[in-house]
């Protein structure tokens, strides 16, 4: 029969489209399950606000009967608005190790982007650099933390083989205790000997209150990062909410200067320790592993920092730093990565490796002219 590929139009495809991941990856892989139930909302229209300004297509690549990939074709027109292009995305992609399935799925995303009048089409993104993104092509031998990709080395392979080229390369590094006890310790006191800055935790009484203020530092500091989208306010919301339910109040921290927020640091338990034990579901046995397993999570990851202009290059990331760290192994916190950051960010790669942190982890995103 060989490959055919099949628009996403019934709940029983989108099932499988969900599920196709557990075809690629085996138990002792080191990708991690998502939650089944979480990924049916995000590729729900009637639930993800990002559906509210743009369009989303789903395929699936059958090999002889069976599901053997899938791809997402996404045309996020904020980003086009914004960026005054015309770049289309694909997401969501994961295909067995043959060639023309991955071609195939492809081609369909990008001839639906094609006839939408888009020039490029640009991924894996899932939906936009605001979610998930990348291919990771170093450091396939541990697991993804907490909303990074993972994907089989032989991915790279595929893109390439297709006319995918580089667009661009993030980058995640690796901390221990010691990052903090050598090198952040002694620069934090120094920075706070002459900055007037205020450090307080996330107030949870005051959720949304504290959503509001980190969203306005989030969309000011970033919007000149390449690939930066502003999140809407009901997609910040939506993501608040989900991430309420794991943050750490104590892992999130504000800056203030004479009582103005001027910026902020967000880090994560690594919850994936978690979701690796539960396969994918949260019911009806799931939340009693989760409860057990929440006891061993020993990593954070460090997923965004922002400052704004007039305070930037003053060492308060030193500070944000000094503030995550130095209480870490109190609630049993000894590793963290800090991801993700564009490989031209000079300023930040540079203080992170003067710091002592190792650059383990590489991802790619692809350009594919159309």
């Amino acid at each position: 029969m060989g490959v055919e590929i099949q628009e996403v139009e019934t709940g029983r495809a989108l099932r499988c489209f969900i599920r196709l991941p557990w075809k690629i990856y085996t138990p002792t892989d080191p990708w991690v399950p998502p939650l089944l139930s979480d990924q049916k909302k995000q590729l729900s229209p009637g639930h993800h606000p990002f559906y509210r300004h743009a369009e989303v297509k789903l395929y699936l690549a059958m090999l002889n009967g069976e599901p053997a990939g899938r791809i997402a074709a996404i045309i996020n027109r904020n980003h086009n608005e914004f960026h005054q292009d015309r770049v289309g995305f694909f997401g969501f992609f994961e295909a067995v190790q043959q060639r023309e399935v991955a071609h195939r799925l492809l081609d369909a995303a990008a001839r639906f982007l094609r006839d939408r009048g888009m020039e490029v089409m640009r991924g894996p993104m899932s939906f936009s650099t605001n979610e998930q993104c990348g291919l990771l092509i170093e450091g396939f031998e541990l697991p993804p933390y907490i909303m990074m990709p993972y994907n089989p080395p032989y991915y790279a392979e595929m893109l390439e083989s297709f006319g995918c080229h580089k667009a661009k390369d993030l980058y995640a590094y690796y901390v221990t205790r010691e990052f903090y006890e050598q090198r952040v310790n002694v620069l934090a006191r120094r920075v706070a000997k002459r900055l007037p800055i205020v450090l307080r935790p996330l107030n949870l009484r005051h959720f949304q209150e504290e959503v509001n203020v980190i969203r306005g530092i989030y969309n000011s500091a970033w919007e000149r990062n390449w690939g930066f989208v502003p999140m809407t306010d009901e997609e910040f919301a939506y993501m608040a909410r989900d991430l309420k339910k794991i943050v750490d109040p104590r892992l999130v921290t504000i800056g203030e200067m004479e009582g103005r927020p001027i910026g902020f640091l967000l880090a994560l338990p690594n919850w994936n320790i978690v979701l690796k034990r539960l396969n994918g579901r949260m019911f009806p046995f799931g939340i009693f592993k989760a409860l057990w397993y929440q006891r061993k999570i020993n990593q954070v990851r460090v997923i965004t920092m922002g400052v704004i202009k007039e305070y930037r290059q003053k060492g308060i990331d030193i500070l944000f730093y000094h503030k995550i760290f130095q209480g870490g192994p109190e609630r049993g916190f000894y590793e963290a990565e800090m991801s993700w950051i564009l490989e031209d960010n000079e300023m930040m790669n540079r203080a992170l490796e003067n710091l002592g942190a190792k650059l383990y982890k590489r991802y790619r995103i692809y350009d594919y002219s159309l």
